[in-house]
């Protein structure tokens, strides 16, 4: 199977990939650049190893060659003045692809092409406008435009669901066969065994000073993310009361960057919620947890946090919110899906789930192979016509 030589246009953050949206852009490029060559025109505000990726220094990772030579997104339409690098990069590098990560700059592909004559997708994490409506944004219905007419232009579409893509085909009027689904992914291929479970649960326990043998609940996020930050209020307003209504022991980790002082004055006040903030290795509290909660009840496309708690063979309460574009084929009921802004049948659903002592979690083989990146990328990009 040969791989095209790709180039990749990301003018955001996503180096270091600390966060769920750039971990799917990252990890999509590192799988794809073990079948060849990748070049990745970056933002100029990307890091990577604790260095300031500025001015036209490259950085070479076996075949993913960096190039941090393009304008944030928030300054995109500067990008205008590096279409003649682009293209000359475009020809020195005999690129075949060109993939533009999410609609933002679906018109830099279209100018792209013009000016190469080279073919180019677009990579969805969300049906943006749906998104920038549900978080109240002004403007939404322009870019809703927007972006069914980039869609339009472009030679290929990917989503991150099946959900999503049925969407756009429905409402777009994209061609079946000119679109595909690339889902967030996960380099794992069985869960946490048992050893490693207790092992982690322990050094949770020991150092948070809990004695009472709780259930330990997570969930993390980036928590200035509206969708998230309105999932934590509510676990603190309509979810801890009607826990505590009972004598189940209990506590919450929650984790992740970006935290608004607001919220964290609401979160100190809750003892019930223990908040690690940035975790470097998040893989030990998916291990040394007993179930992640997610009650998120607005945004769009795939909660990517899902696919890592499940991945570690966590079970998963989740609103049916979060859990779109995720099929339970696979999970054997390792996924429980509770009616949006059912508080009730959250907290009971909650209390029911007991620790793991023995036997562990049995996540299907067949769940691997289909989030696994290695196999994303086959079905994706290398399957592409030339």
């Amino acid at each position: 199977m040969r791989a095209p030589k790709v180039l990749g246009i990301v003018s955001f953050k996503v180096f270091p990939a600390h966060m769920g949206g750039q971990q799917y852009i990252v990890h999509y490029y590192q799988s794809l650049a073990r079948y060849g060559k990748v070049v990745l025109a970056v933002s100029s505000d990307n890091i990577l190893e604790g260095k300031s990726m500025s001015g036209m220094d490259k950085i070479a990772d076996n075949n993913l060659v960096l190039l941090p030579i393009l304008f944030n997104h928030w300054q995109g339409w500067k990008n205008i003045f590096r279409l003649s690098d682009l293209t000359r990069l475009i020809r020195k590098e005999e690129i075949e692809w060109i993939i533009i990560d999410h609609s933002y700059f679906g018109w830099l592909g279209f100018l792209l092409r013009l000016f190469t004559g080279k073919k180019f997708l677009i990579k969805s994490a969300n049906i943006e406008a749906i998104r920038f409506r549900d978080m109240g944004r002004k403007g939404w219905r322009l870019y809703q435009w927007y972006e069914k007419k980039v869609h339009q232009l472009a030679n290929f579409s990917f989503f991150i669901s099946e959900t999503d893509r049925t969407y756009a085909i429905q409402h777009w009027g994209l061609q079946k066969h000119k679109t595909g689904v690339i889902p967030f992914g996960t380099y794992r291929k069985e869960p946490f065994c048992l050893e490693q479970k207790a092992k982690f649960r322990k050094e949770l326990l020991m150092k948070h000073g809990l004695f009472n043998n709780p259930v330990l609940f997570f969930f993390n996020g980036t928590l200035d993310y509206i969708p998230n930050k309105k999932a934590i209020d509510e676990i603190i307003q309509e979810l801890v009361p009607k826990l505590n209504s009972s004598a189940f022991p209990y506590k919450i980790v929650i984790s992740g960057v970006q935290i608004e002082p607001d919220l964290l004055a609401s979160i100190s006040n809750c003892p019930e919620i223990i908040y690690e903030g940035f975790v470097k290795d998040i893989q030990r509290y998916y291990a040394g947890t007993d179930c992640f909660i997610c009650p998120v009840t607005l945004g769009a496309g795939v909660k990517t946090k899902l696919i890592d708690a499940l991945a570690a063979g966590l079970p998963v309460i989740a609103f049916e919110k979060s859990t779109e574009g995720i099929s339970n084929k696979y999970l054997n009921q390792q996924l429980i899906c509770i009616p949006n802004n059912n508080w009730d049948s959250f907290a009971q659903s909650m209390m029911e789930i007991q620790v793991i002592e023995e036997g562990g979690t049995n996540v299907p083989a067949q769940f691997y192979k289909e989030y696994h990146w290695d196999h994303i990328v086959q079905e994706s990009i290398l399957s592409l016509p030339e």
